[in-house]
């Protein structure tokens, strides 16, 4: 099925040629040249793909790489590549009628270590209840977005954020658009007054951006938010980088301001060798940059695609392993198998990450743009978030215990939590960031209910549903979610629960929120193709079938039969 074994083959050196002609001839410089590559090498389609599919990369010039076109499965297998679905309102009305749905196919892995879901995501028009609740989160925004910078509040009125939170205000503003909730001059006006505020902000040490920003003045400081500069984060970053690829492919008139963004930070620090991400920290002792690998099962594997998004090669950062599973409910849940005494750094069990995977990238590999909506070719991602969904649901089946466990936000000390459903040895364990126990603060997380509901159509998720769907302030978004032992509601706002819940409502109406990049090149590739500023920083090229994450299955890691 997805093979090139019929493609012809000839010298890579032809291909090179034909290609470098093409450049030199129409002037080809470090922002690209007059002809793209893709018409270059769609006129010898079936010459050229097996040489760019098959890695000549190394043979071509620095100079020529920026132009080639980043190779995707629609390109390599032929298959048709997806389309950006319209906005709500210009849906017409048997929209999800003619939806392609999958025929009697059973659920497990294919031969391509793809894997198909015993559950399937709910798509439809988004009811008055559910126009409510996108409403409300996107007030969220509405209120706490500074007018002089274009940056939105992490937590109510507090003047802080991070890049994580950031790009959780630019899911709440896509989605915002997309549900008709705003128009395109609306959009228009807050994504370039972010952007541009972003593309100055002070990097830490010329590198990356600083962990927090105030966001009434854009400057860097600590988590007390005094002046100061503490260090980055790649998880954040790589969070980050998802949402500007997704505005990049959705919006192509924004890519150059986009890319002109991330070509200000230096990447040569996050990423090693072998594809282990790393963030920094300064030693309190010394003032000096210590680098330090950062993060965990879950977390770590999303962030790794949105840096493999944009052309690196985050190979280790994107594995499973290592791994441990606690038997819990009769669900064999992962966890993350590096020992904290040894790291220093614990391993939460939440259902966030797995949410964020499913609804902006569909549970699939980075250069997928191609397989039904019901494969999902980063398979074992898809089937450890059906382990995280059963053993919630499991759960509430056998103690009665409404569940939908992530990190949140509490009104007072500790101010945040980390909600899990297994970390230090213990199942539903609820810790500050200090690791001391809080149970008082375990809860049903609003954007973990709502997202669950978007991705797993079951009778659980419509309990969660009804739970969470109304649970507002008209003024001030969605709360944070609902005290599992009776206290009420978490009587706060934040940046995350109001754009998740908008992504997971997005997500009901135009399914996977990433869509394919519909250019030729891209500014990301070929700026400064003629001086070494692509290699100090450490700017990939654009990826071939060659650079493509492999498509691993969890504990046997078989590769995928391409």
């Amino acid at each position: 099925m997805k093979s090139d074994d019929g493609l012809r083959k000839r010298s890579p050196w032809w291909g090179i040629v034909v290609f470098c002609m093409a450049a030199l001839s129409l002037g080809g410089a470090s922002y690209g040249v007059g002809i793209s590559a893709r018409k270059i090498f769609l006129a010898q389609e079936e010459e050229i793909i097996p040489i760019i599919a098959g890695g000549a990369l190394d043979d071509i010039p620095a100079l020529m790489r920026g132009n080639l076109p980043s190779v995707t499965t629609s390109m390599v297998f032929g298959e048709e590549r997806h389309v950006k679905p319209p906005r709500m309102c210009d849906m017409p009305e048997d929209f999800f009628e003619i939806l392609p749905r999958a025929q009697g196919a059973a659920h497990g892995y294919d031969k391509y270590n793809g894997y198909i879901r015993k559950y399937r995501a709910r798509r439809g028009f988004l009811h008055e209840r559910e126009l409510r609740a996108a409403r409300v989160a996107w007030h969220y925004f509405e209120t706490y977005t500074q007018p002089n910078t274009g940056l939105a509040n992490s937590v109510g009125n507090y003047p802080s954020t991070t890049l994580w939170d950031t790009a959780s205000y630019i899911a709440g503003l896509v989605a915002a658009y997309e549900l008709c909730l705003i128009e395109k001059p609306e959009f228009d006006r807050r994504i370039t007054q972010l952007l541009t505020t972003i593309k100055g902000l002070e990097l830490f040490r010329k590198e990356l951006p600083n962990k927090v920003y105030h966001t009434q003045t854009g400057a860097k400081v600590d988590y007390t938010n005094k002046p100061g500069e503490i260090g980055f984060s790649a998880l954040d970053i790589g969070r980050f980088l998802v949402w500007m690829r997704i505005c990049k492919n959705r919006y192509p008139y924004l890519a150059n301001t986009i890319d002109s963004v991330l070509l200000k930070w230096d990447f040569r620090n996050v990423l090693d060798a072998e594809g282990l991400m790393f963030g920094a920290y300064v030693d309190s002792e010394t003032d000096e940059t210590v680098y330090a690998q950062e993060g965990r099962l879950g977390y770590e594997e999303y962030a790794a695609k949105g840096f493999a998004l944009w052309g690196f090669q985050p190979r280790l950062a994107h594995r499973a392993e290592p791994f441990l599973t606690a038997s819990i409910y009769g669900v064999q849940v992962p966890y993350d198998g590096r020992d904290p005494r040894v790291f220093h750094s614990q391993n939460y069990v939440v259902t966030e990450s797995y949410l964020q995977d499913g609804l902006e990238l569909g549970f699939d590999m980075p250069h997928d743009d191609s397989s039904p909506a019901w494969v999902h070719t980063d398979g074992w991602r898809a089937e450890f978030a059906d382990r995280i969904y059963q053993v919630q649901e499991n759960r509430w089946r056998q103690t009665g215990f409404m569940t939908a466990r992530s990190e949140h936000n509490v009104k007072g000390p500790p101010y945040f939590t980390y909600d899990t459903i297994f970390s230090d040895g213990y199942p539903w364990n609820t810790v500050t960031p200090r690791g001391d126990y809080v149970p008082d603060h375990a809860a049903v997380s609003g954007k973990a209910a709502l997202g669950l509901w978007a991705l797993w159509d079951t009778d659980y998720t419509d309990v969660l549903y009804e739970a969470m769907i109304e649970l507002y302030d008209p003024e001030n978004g969605m709360f944070e979610g609902l005290y599992e032992r009776g206290q009420g509601r978490v009587e706060i706002f934040t940046a995350n629960n109001n754009g998740i819940i908008l992504t997971a409502l997005l997500h009901k109406v135009q399914g996977t929120i990433l869509t394919p990049y519909i250019g030729d090149t891209e500014v990301w590739y070929t700026a400064f193709r003629d001086q070494d500023i692509r290699l100090l920083r450490n700017y990939p090229d654009p990826p071939q079938k060659e650079d493509w994450l492999p498509a691993l299955r969890h504990s046997v890691q078989e590769k995928a039969d391409f």
